[in-house]
């Protein structure tokens, strides 16, 4: 079967809502390439990223790729695709170029060639990610392994805002805790929150592939009983009370449930946001003070930030 790799060049901050629009299309995988990814010292800080090179890469911005099936409908797909994005700039996310390339590629090709952007990735001292087809030994007791399969557009768990996530959710979880993240995704950061103590997760996503990806990774990790998993919008109808909520999903959709987030955290509860590019961290920072919160810390990583926020 032949496939055909969408290209889409563009900045960091439309990378999520762009493999969002891809996946909602039919992609059948993301891959995202970032030149930063060649500067950074990957084996110190995040693990192993091998084979790259450096012609794969934009000058500035970023690619984002995806694959779709070559077929009569492909060029139809192709530009409401096109569209959908050309929409963002609407919702004032930077676009960058924004120019779409094609190229066809074969099926035994594209099913391996991008396993090599995804090899274990040491996250924080504590916490180390594995793709689920890797073999990985702990480098000593205190290590915590998450094994992952990214599914169809979730990312590995290496991406700059989950590993603000995984970072706060390591210093603000307390044995027993119940969680709540918002926006699950491949489940990941429900994950690390039951694997660093919490007695219960709750974990929510508007998208049913999210919530089929985030049980599939939460039984390979053994805490299937802990996570409950739900298809839900945001916090619409959910009445809980609980001692952090996570949520790594764009800032313009953060600012839509914060007041939401503070009804079900308890006094004292953090409110762990990400996905926020730099532009948009005052908004999140008004919005949250607006709401009554408490900014306890902010964090930066690349072009992304996580703001910390405690109910008074």
């Amino acid at each position: 079967m032949k496939w055909s790799e969408i290209c889409i060049h563009t900045t960091n901050e439309a990378i999520e809502p762009i493999s969002n629009i891809l996946h909602e299309s039919g992609a059948n995988g993301v891959v995202i390439e970032n030149p930063l990814d060649l500067s950074m010292e990957r084996e110190s800080v995040f693990g192993e990223i091998f084979e790259l090179s450096i012609e794969d890469y934009p000058p500035e911005g970023v690619y984002v790729k995806a694959y779709l099936p070559s077929n009569s409908f492909l060029h139809e797909t192709v530009e409401e695709i096109k569209q959908e994005i050309t929409n963002l700039s609407s919702f004032g996310i930077d676009l960058g170029s924004n120019s779409v390339t094609i190229n066809e590629v074969d099926e035994e090709n594209w099913a391996t060639a991008w396993k090599k952007y995804y090899k274990p990735a040491k996250i924080t001292d504590k916490i180390t990610i594995t793709p689920s087809w890797e073999e990985y030994t702990p480098k000593s007791s205190e290590e915590v392994i998450i094994e992952l399969d990214p599914g169809m557009a979730f990312g590995t768990g290496t991406h700059p805002t989950t590993i603000l996530s995984i970072q706060a959710l390591e210093k603000y979880i307390r044995k027993n805790d119940l969680v709540i993240d918002v926006g699950c995704g491949s489940g990941v950061l429900s994950i690390a929150a039951a694997l660093l103590g919490a007695n219960e997760v709750y974990a929510y996503d508007l998208d049913e592939v999210a919530v089929n990806s985030t049980e599939l990774n939460t039984k390979l990790n053994k805490v299937d009983q802990v996570v409950h998993t739900k298809q839900n919008n945001l916090l619409n109808g959910v009445n809980r009370q609980a001692n952090v909520i996570v949520s790594n999903i764009l800032a313009e959709i953060i600012v839509k449930f914060t007041k939401d987030a503070k009804e079900n955290l308890v006094p004292g509860g953090y409110f762990i946001t990400s996905g926020i590019i730099q532009a948009k961290k005052q908004m999140v920072i008004d919005d949250l003070e607006n709401q009554g919160f408490n900014i306890v810390e902010i964090n930066e990583l690349e072009d992304w930030v996580s703001i910390i926020a405690q109910k008074k």
